[in-house]
């Protein structure tokens, strides 16, 4: 894996041990998992919150980061659809595993990247991606032992499922009966129905000089002061849902959609309806930030920020949340 190969700032791009075969692998087998009783698959659909159809103006007027494709504003339209008010939890997913006995793409390969000072001791783990020492390769971490061997999910049942690649997330979803949110679909549910703001509730970082998301506040990446209340991820129906009822869609964890990565939908003469990004390439898209982003170096938290992963890859600050029509 090269240097150029890696995502610069908030993800650290593919395992040097993919290959073409593995994905394959991987894709056929979330394709082919057994669905879930259709009264499983109706309580989760249950759970989902309705967003209106109609025009919004998608992305923003000038990007921090060129390469991230988000700009300029675009007005898109869009069909009624259904979303999750929050990310996929641990609790949800290791349902779905015990339903199926699915192993992700990290419980797979037998690792997973992690942020180091979620480690006891990072000078255990000294493999890292090119350029970006924060991460380390930590031998056994997953979706069930976030910080690898001798960590588990306990008490953290409510907090979104992490190391989850993007074909983990489709695999669910599949199995669910639901489907990845476009990414027209996430941005215009992370807006809550406001118009060119940057947040879910408006144009200021925080709201009454309270924080309304889990960023990373203090010297990235050595020290998080967690004003927040948060060093890790926090719990999926942390602070306040925005217009749509819908939780922490900047912030917390960054989220898979199901587009590939691109420019975002160009249009001609009349908003394109239903959109869909990029070109069929193969890295996919990422909405909404993490834990990890901060103004020094990622600030990549807002409504209309993105970025992109290679779909095998997998990190602690990467989950998903799930959409249907209605």
């Amino acid at each position: 894996m090269e240097a150029s190969d890696i995502k610069k700032g908030c993800c650290v791009g593919s395992k040097p041990d993919a290959s073409v075969n593995a994905d394959q692998i991987y894709f056929e087998r979330a394709q082919n998992i057994a669905r879930a009783p259709t009264s499983v698959s109706a309580e989760l659909r249950g759970r989902l919150v309705p967003i209106p159809g109609g025009f919004f103006e998608m992305g923003t007027r000038k990007s921090t980061f060129a390469a991230d494709l988000d700009s300029p504003r675009r007005k898109v339209k869009l069909s009624p659809y259904l979303i999750s008010p929050h990310a996929v939890t641990n609790a949800d997913f290791a349902d779905f595993v015990a339903a199926t006995g699915y192993r992700s793409v990290a419980e797979t390969e037998g690792w997973s990247f992690v942020f180091h000072l979620l480690l006891p001791n990072a000078a255990e783990f000294p493999i890292t991606p090119p350029g970006l020492p924060w991460w380390r390769r930590v031998d056994g971490a997953s979706w069930a032992a976030p910080e690898g061997k001798g960590s588990s999910i306990n008490g953290r049942e409510n907090h979104p499922v992490v190391h989850i690649a993007w074909y983990d997330a489709l695999a669910y979803c599949n199995w669910a009966g639901l489907a990845l949110p476009s990414e027209a679909q996430w941005e215009r549910a992370a807006r809550g129905g406001l118009a060119n703001q940057k947040f879910p509730w408006g144009n200021d970082k925080t709201s009454n000089g309270r924080h309304q998301m889990n960023t990373f506040q203090g010297v990235f990446p050595s020290h998080n002061s967690a004003e927040d209340g948060w060093i890790g991820t926090a719990p999926v129906d942390a602070f306040k849902p925005n217009g749509y009822g819908v939780f922490n869609m900047t912030g917390n964890v960054w989220e898979w959609v199901d587009d590939s990565f691109g420019p975002l939908p160009q249009p001609d003469r009349a908003p394109p309806l239903d959109p869909v990004s990029g070109s069929g390439g193969y890295a996919r898209v990422q909405r909404g930030g993490s834990y990890l982003c901060h103004e020094s170096y990622c600030d990549r938290y807002f409504v209309h920020s993105r970025t992109r992963n290679d779909p095998d890859s997998s990190t602690g600050n990467c989950g998903f949340r799930v959409a249907a029509m209605p």
